[in-house]
């Protein structure tokens, strides 16, 4: 039997992480079982429905590179893939359960239910249907279905026994069926709910592998008796722990929880992404922690599944992104930053690829890079206790006295490059007899006004070039002789 799972995401806003990381599972078992990867897009619930987010799932998927083998907009022998697209198939095997008596037409009004619930929350009890409708006369259901009675179909649950079913992560599993809700599988608009669609569709599409959420566990029994009932074959479940916050809450849509497009917005790497989604619940059985997504093809493993909730960690999943970064070349991470130098700097006369590899191994996300830089295009306002640095034993008294001797080499310099300037400087604090940090920690501040930049001051002076450089550091000097007077 062809292994065949389904990703089933409703269209109802953006992926967030746990959505990507379903997604991501349920691929990763069909491929490393040689299976075959389904889309299936489930908008019965129109009243969340959002426009554009199934357009959403679509460039999620291909940016990720999840590929599936059938789906909306590619099709298959199974279609169509959209369940508003197969209400007539629900409402033929809704009423085919009603005949092999598995379902039951319900004609309650919602007042009745409504008095129903209210009297199970005084009881402080759940809601369950009290069978109302469930032995009605078939003469007398279509006597009401003439007459133009509002109806729903729902499931008929044996009083007494049990039901028992397997599952991969959490074992067998046997529940008292008379705890079981009879819920409605065919609603008054003639839409299906979640929990019957799901079972009707992963039949006729042959899915043998159903990879979703543990909050699904107390349903399954419910499951198991429609696929009983039709006399269809029950498919291996494969529940995945919640992820959860940092703060113990599950992450949700409707917390507006990030999703992959803001982390993706926000400068973390694709590859980086799916890396640290893979581990949020599964464990390779060792140490490791990075995997390409063909290297997680051929070791992800049911068995490696956890049982117990993962936490999304947004530092490491940042400090993961920035290993990523490291392990690009330069020109790699050139053609990565230059839509953010080209958002920043607007300088003429600025080497990008210089810039490249001063930050090549200090950034952690791209999004970082603007902030790094924005005093490439002008020196920001600065306070002159800057130049006050403990441990480089700066302060503004030595800072104006080696800035102004800093300025008379450099400005004799016909060479304007990082070897060159290098040189003359090192020579300068050799000649003054002082420690290196006492020379180029007001030159760094001088010509950048912040406290951290990315790379020293000689690395600085390079990029700026000779003209900015010196005009900074003389703006640097009347700043220290008007705070030494």
């Amino acid at each position: 039997m062809k292994v065949r799972t389904r990703f089933a995401p409703s269209p109802t806003g953006y992926m967030h992480i746990g959505n990507l990381r379903t997604a991501l599972y349920t691929y990763l078992i069909a491929r490393s079982m040689g299976g075959q990867f389904i889309l299936r897009i489930e908008d019965t619930d129109q009243e969340r429905y959002v426009e554009g987010a199934i357009d959403v799932i679509y460039k999620t998927l291909k940016m990720v590179g999840l590929e599936y083998d059938e789906g909306p907009d590619i099709g298959g022998p199974y279609g169509p893939y959209v369940q508003s697209q197969r209400k007539e198939i629900y409402q033929e095997y809704a009423r085919k359960l009603v005949e092999l008596g598995g379902a039951y037409y319900c004609f309650c009004p919602k007042e009745r239910l409504d008095a129903l619930r209210e009297e199970c929350q005084k009881k402080n009890i759940p809601f369950k249907y009290d069978g109302h409708c469930k032995n009605l006369s078939a003469q007398e259901v279509e006597e009401k279905i003439r007459n133009g009675e509002k109806y729903v179909i729902r499931q008929r649950i044996p009083s007494t026994g049990t039901t028992t079913f397997h599952d991969e992560v959490f074992g067998t599993i046997t529940v008292e069926n008379s705890t079981l809700d009879e819920g409605v599988l065919l609603k008054s608009d003639g839409l299906p709910t979640y929990n019957f669609a799901n079972v009707v569709d992963d039949s006729l599409m042959r899915i043998t592998h159903v990879v979703r959420g543990s909050e699904y566990l107390s349903s399954t029994p419910k499951y198991n008796l429609l696929y009983q009932a039709f006399g269809w074959d029950i498919p291996t479940y494969i529940p995945l722990p919640p992820v959860m916050k940092e703060a113990g809450k599950k992450l949700s849509k409707r917390e507006g929880d990030a999703s992959f497009e803001d982390f993706y917005n926000k400068g973390y790497l694709v590859e980086a992404i799916v890396n640290y989604v893979a581990l949020l619940g599964w464990s390779p059985g060792d140490d490791r922690e990075f995997f390409t997504l063909d290297e997680l093809k051929k070791v992800f493993s049911i068995s490696g599944l956890s049982k117990a909730p993962a936490i999304f960690d947004v530092n490491k999943l940042r400090w993961m992104n920035g290993e990523y970064i490291r392990k690009k070349s330069v020109e790699e991470f050139n053609q990565l930053a230059l839509p953010y130098y080209r958002e920043s700097v607007k300088t003429d006369n600025i080497d990008f690829m210089k810039l490249s590899r001063l930050l090549h191994t200090r950034v952690e996300i791209l999004s970082e890079i603007p902030e790094s830089i924005d005093f490439i295009d002008e020196l920001p306002e600065y306070d002159v206790a800057m130049y006050i640095h403990k441990k480089m034993k700066t302060n503004l008294e030595n800072s104006l006295e080696h800035l102004k001797k800093s300025c008379e080499v450099l400005e004799k310099l016909e060479q304007w490059n990082e070897e060159r300037i290098n040189e003359v400087l090192k020579e300068l604090i050799q000649k003054l007899g002082v420690k290196n940090g006492q020379v180029l920690w007001p030159i760094r501040t001088a010509i950048s006004g912040k406290q951290f930049t990315p790379g020293g001051a000689i690395e600085l002076l390079d990029l700026l070039g000779k003209e900015e450089s010196l005009r900074r550091i003389r703006i640097g000097i009347e700043k220290l002789e008007k705070a030494n007077t």
